[in-house]
């Protein structure tokens, strides 16, 4: 059975998110990381992988992603802090030959995580405010 990916990658600062959606999660990895592509993950080196979802049906992994592109920025570090509350990269776990030691996996999360949770109950349905939406 086929798998389909939605995907969260951010920079090493944990300020920009991108949302994309593809059936090949490590494929599609490497080719941000390496930065192949032109376009924003390039732009903003956006390489690390903190939160994805599977989806066995491609137009669910479609709708998905629209809907995750629609949310408020407070609302996407919420989904991503209840699985991933370090925003380590996830590659590392699910990929064997990423390995780039160089690169910190993390960098100054608690504080994300502890304003989403001071903000809400940390359910990701919560709708926040930020001030991206102003």
């Amino acid at each position: 059975m086929d798998m389909y990916f939605v995907y969260f990658l951010t920079n090493k600062t944990n300020r920009v998110l991108y949302i994309g959606v593809t059936r090949d999660l490590k494929r599609r990895y490497h080719e941000h990381k390496s930065e192949r592509v032109e376009g924003f993950t390039k732009r903003y080196h956006v390489h690390k992988l903190v939160y994805y979802e599977v989806f066995h049906d491609p137009l669910k992994a479609i709708e998905r992603e629209k809907q995750l592109k629609g949310w408020r920025r407070e609302k996407k570090n919420n989904l991503i802090c209840k699985k991933n509350p370090q925003w380590m990269d996830l590659a590392d776990q699910l990929f064997t030959d990423v390995g780039d030691s160089s690169t910190p996996l993390h960098y100054a999360q608690d504080d994300i995580c502890e304003k989403t949770n001071e903000s809400g109950d940390g359910d990701p349905s919560t709708p926040l405010r930020s001030a991206q939406d102003d």
